[in-house]
């Protein structure tokens, strides 16, 4: 099922040749996508675009057809979440590392010294429809004097990461800037009035890792029945986007208080989160205005640290993968019983609160891993460390471009359904 909306225009003869031209451009890329799996950068679909790219003609064509697009593809009855990811070096990347000066160290992994771009050329291709296409200034529009919040540890700050190299590039230098408060980053888009915001929250309940920088403590205490202190920052908020996984995952059990402030208990891990996630419930529920705010919850992110799963007989883990699993895939990196507890948090809520289910699309990209490409406390893997992939490759965090900017997509297609 399809929405369009209306558009208006100074003339139908610009438009007319703009579709001539894009017709023929897509012919072209569909000839080409027939008889090759890999378009060379040296095929007649990358001259035409970088003529398109490089013309006037082009930025009318870019002005016409995405800025003031009103039309957008309804997923409302569409699982987005399951399909398959399809080679597309036409449309993706979205951005490119050198385009995007705000990108961290930690995730710009062709900077860091990785010879294979493979990874930013898979889409993710939905069974029953298309994830609309992202649109930069479209979104900017539609956070006009709004403030969205990624919420979470530091895989929810690559995906605040991710959407910050994906709006910047529509907007001018002198009308962006970006900010660090202790617990956040702020990005602002001044023409919009509006921010993207970063809060560091890796429990979302309280705990002694809270430090937005000094945060790698041996003994991890949790404060289950404690929020207040994150709260406060979470309040008003336009659009709220949560995640808490891999911080659980440190051990089986965990130090943990409820009730009683001193009184330290070690908790199953299980049970302590879906404690958690409740005291995060009853916040929403006591403080979340549905008719003005709107919440998010990203499932968990999977990790990709034993390459035996894929590779039987193997013994390394994401280190040098190129290319995605293929075929159904669910690896021990993924939590089923953390799975189930959040979709039942969520399930019992008495406000709606949607639930992006990107683990499974997520876990068949053994490829996407920042691996040995990447820092560590701070500082870039030296070479020697790269040499020993066994100990030093990271598995869990993700490279940019990559898997974050579909998860940003599939945010995307549901603010535009709840923004619009």
């Amino acid at each position: 099922m399809q929405r369009f909306g209306t558009r208006k225009f100074g003339s139908i003869l610009p438009i007319a040749l703009a579709s001539l031209l894009i017709l023929g451009t897509s012919r072209l890329i569909f000839d080409n996508l027939k008889n090759n799996k890999l378009i060379k950068p040296t095929s007649s679909i990358f001259r035409w675009r970088n003529w398109l790219e490089g013309s006037k003609f082009s930025s009318y064509i870019v002005k016409g057809f995405e800025e003031d697009d009103d039309s957008y593809e309804d997923i409302e009855d569409c699982n987005v979440f399951e399909g398959k990811w399809v080679w597309d070096n036409v449309s993706h990347p979205l951005y490119k590392e050198e385009s995007c000066s705000y990108l961290v160290k930690q995730v710009a992994c062709q900077r860091n010294g990785r010879l294979d771009d493979f990874y930013q050329f898979w889409r993710w291709q939905p069974n029953e429809c298309n994830l609309p296409r992202f649109n930069a200034v479209k979104l900017l529009k539609m956070l006009r004097n709004k403030r969205m919040m990624f919420v979470g540890d530091s895989i929810q700050r690559s995906q605040f990461d991710s959407m910050v190299c994906l709006l910047q590039s529509a907007i001018p230098e002198g009308l962006k800037s970006l900010t660090k408060v202790p617990s956040k980053k702020i990005f602002f888009a001044k023409e919009y009035n509006a921010t993207i915001e970063f809060y560091w929250a890796p429990f979302i309940v309280e705990s002694n890792s809270d430090h937005s920088t000094n945060h790698s403590v041996q003994r991890r205490l949790v404060k289950l029945d404690q929020i207040s202190n994150h709260a406060k920052h979470w309040d008003g908020v336009d659009v709220l986007v949560f995640e808490s996984y891999v911080w659980w995952m440190y051990k089986p059990i965990i130090n943990a208080t409820y009730g009683v402030p001193n009184d330290v208990k070690e908790y199953n891990v299980t049970t302590a989160y879906k404690m958690a996630l409740q005291t995060w419930a009853n916040w929403l529920e006591s403080s979340i205005n549905p008719q003005l705010q709107k919440v998010y919850f990203m499932s968990l992110s999977p990790t990709h640290l034993w390459s035996s799963e894929w590779h039987p007989g193997s013994e390394g883990n994401c280190f040098n993968e190129t290319d995605p699993i293929h075929g159904p895939y669910w690896g021990m990196g993924t939590n089923r019983d953390i799975m189930k507890i959040m979709q039942e948090t969520l399930q019992d809520l008495k406000i709606e609160v949607t639930f992006l289910n990107i683990t499974q699309l997520s876990d068949f990209r053994k490829d996407s891993h920042t691996s040995v490409y990447t820092e560590r406390k701070g500082k870039l893997l030296t070479k020697e460390q790269r040499a020993d992939p066994k100990n030093f490759a990271d598995c869990i965090h993700w490279c940019l471009p990559g898997v974050p900017d579909t998860w940003n997509e599939i945010l995307y297609a549901h603010l535009l359904q709840d923004l619009l």
